[in-house]
């Protein structure tokens, strides 16, 4: 579709900034509406549909809460509407077909599939309509009486598709005040610069060593050659949806909004909580705080905190998408936590931090192999290659051929993948005015050869969709 290119942003996003800039304040979020209207509409305008139904669902069950202020039986009726329309919605475009497949494997049955699209960012906007209506519940945030505002802030083009999942709270005061200046813009653009460099430069090119290793004939691929695929799809993965929240952010701070950060250098974790406390942030916070608390969270014993965090995890890989592996990778993950939690958490704390973080990445690379793989024989195929039991050996002569030829690629993407690039930023700003005019220097000489290598990429490859839309 033609918004998933990173081309059409080029075009959309100065003809939308520069009317904005233009119009007066009152104007701006009609402005900013339309346009976030015409990007989801552009690609799929029979869902923009779907997207007005659950914005007006939510925004009409807010206001009957906000009637009832006192009554909290009717109040609680009119969040269950809310919450049921949007599950059944996000349930029946996601997973009916999941399930059909499930009835005519246990029944055997021949259900026709309905071979439905799913609608893209539904995950997203569905989510953040709930957090919407669950915090005018508890009290948390005002009614939002003007439809039109409502809708701004659940269509807002800048996150609209993949995250990060912007709650009401978060930009409620500024969807009716905020600062637009030229600092904002300036950070806005070097934050969306920085997460084009990572899709096109970083992404795309993990990604292409990932597609080669994945395309060799099934069980062919030596154990360190499977390992060095899984890295770099993990890496790709990394790199891909990390840059949509980049270019999210900037693109927020340019129109005057400040959105939360969704990625804090995951992969330089040193334990599996410490990974899901920096991996799509906004989505591990929204399940802690509107399923795993509500459920109980962990004050009511250990029992009952150990279901908790299966529930949390079950439905945190069944968000993803609607396939066994996904199902199986959240609870491989709420295993993993378990274990940390009440097994060898304390003992993992006592080991050297080298050892810790290869103990993470480990987990985590492992892990998203089952996340990349919905057939359940070609996941079974590659770890039994990642364990040398497809009889290919530890290396290969293809291992030797692919760690050369992308060497320094995977150095580059490695290091970024650290707090390498702030911790030198820090380091030269104590050293006094020197210091900042070289990082200045450096900085923006950076991001021209940056950009210019990145345009060179562009031309010769104009369709770039990120990863995350397929959730």
């Amino acid at each position: 579709m033609v918004f998933s290119s990173i081309p059409f942003l080029f075009f959309f996003l100065p003809a939308s900034l520069i009317l904005y800039y233009a119009a007066p304040f009152k104007l701006k979020n009609h402005i900013l509406l339309a346009f976030s209207l015409v990007f989801y509409a552009w690609g799929e305008p029979v869902y923009i549909i779907l997207m007005l139904f659950a914005s007006a669902v939510d925004y009409t069950n807010g206001r009957f809460m906000d009637k009832f202020g006192a009554d909290d039986r009717r109040r609680r009726i009119f969040l269950c509407i809310s919450v049921m329309i949007n599950l059944s919605m996000l349930g029946f475009f996601k997973y009916a077909d999941f399930l059909v497949e499930i009835v005519n494997g246990l029944f055997g049955s021949s259900i026709k599939p309905l071979g439905l699209g799913l609608p893209v960012g539904i995950s997203f906007f569905t989510f953040q309509t709930m957090s919407y209506s669950i915090d005018l519940y508890r009290r948390e945030v005002k009614v939002e009486k003007n439809y039109l505002t409502y809708l701004t802030y659940v269509s807002m083009f800048p996150q609209l598709i993949a995250g990060p999942i912007v709650r009401f709270s978060t930009v409620n005061e500024e969807l009716h005040e905020r600062t637009i200046d030229w600092d904002g813009f300036v950070y806005g653009t070097l934050r969306f610069m920085q997460g084009l460099f990572k899709k096109v430069l970083l992404a795309n090119n993990t990604g292409a060593v990932w597609e080669a290793i994945k395309g060799m004939e099934t069980g062919s691929a030596s154990a360190a050659t499977a390992w060095l695929g899984a890295m770099c799809f993990t890496l790709q993965l990394y790199f891909d949806f990390s840059a949509y929240s980049d270019m999210a952010i900037g693109m927020g701070r340019m129109l005057g909004f400040h959105y939360m950060e969704n990625f804090c250098y995951p992969l330089s974790a040193v334990s599996v909580t410490d990974f899901w406390r920096r991996w799509h942030i906004s989505l591990s916070t929204w399940f802690r705080d509107y399923v795993y608390i509500p459920l109980g969270g962990n004050r009511k014993g250990a029992a009952k905190q150990l279901r908790n965090m299966f529930i949390v995890w079950f439905l945190t890989g069944l968000w993803h998408g609607a396939a066994w592996n996904f199902i199986i990778w959240g609870l491989y993950y709420g295993v993993l936590l378990a274990l940390e939690k009440f097994v060898w958490g304390e003992r993992l704390s006592r080991l050297p931090s080298f050892l810790r973080h290869l103990y993470a990445v480990v987990i985590v690379v492992f892990g998203f192999v089952i996340f990349v793989f919905d057939d359940m024989g070609q996941l079974g195929a590659y770890i039994s290659s990642m364990f040398g039991m497809a009889g290919n050996g530890l290396f290969g002569e293809e291992f030797l051929w692919y760690a050369a030829n992308n060497g320094l690629l995977l150095a580059v993407a490695i290091v970024l993948a650290f707090p390498f690039y702030p911790f030198v930023k820090e380091k030269l700003k104590k050293v006094g005015k020197r210091g900042q005019s070289l990082l200045a220097l450096g900085s923006m000489a950076g991001y021209v050869g940056l950009l210019l290598l990145t345009t060179a990429y562009l031309v010769n490859d104009t369709y770039n969709p990120f990863l995350y839309f397929r959730f």
